[in-house]
């Protein structure tokens, strides 16, 4: 242990400040789309892909739905609550939307999204630092 430093917390400082930028960021994609009408983002996607050979109505539901899945996923990551299931949520919902930026050849935004992809896998694999958390708090309980 260095001189006034607790590496173990500050190993859990550092993951809960990814975990909860990460919430955040998750969060208000989710909340800004539902914010502007959920109609109108499912619009804009069904428009975005209709090149693609993925029927209009199920690009359409997809994109009805995705802002509360963003929503919900992006809140349990804000505030550490079953964690283990919301990063393996977020990585198949990266996983989706990958596919839906490949069909586009928006390779621009599967770059973006294979980055949140590293993150979740990361934040994954060092759960055990998920010590500043309602899982924490609620082990503890």
């Amino acid at each position: 242990m260095l001189a006034g430093f607790d590496v173990k917390k500050d190993d859990r400082i550092a993951y809960t400040l990814l975990r909860v930028v990460v919430g955040i960021n998750l969060m208000m994609h989710g909340v800004s789309r539902m914010l502007a009408g959920p109609a109108a983002f499912a619009a804009k996607l069904t428009e975005q892909l209709t090149h693609t050979p993925l029927p209009p109505w199920s690009v359409r539901g997809f994109g009805l739905i995705l802002p509360f899945c963003e929503g919900m996923l992006g809140l349990l990551l804000l505030l550490g609550l079953r964690t283990r299931a919301a990063l393996i949520g977020s990585g198949i919902l990266i996983a989706v939307l990958t596919f839906g930026s490949a069909l586009m050849q928006d390779w621009a935004a599967a770059a973006t999204q294979l980055a949140y992809a590293l993150i979740f896998s990361i934040l994954l694999f060092l759960r055990r630092y998920n010590g500043f958390s309602v899982d924490a708090w609620m082990e503890r309980e």
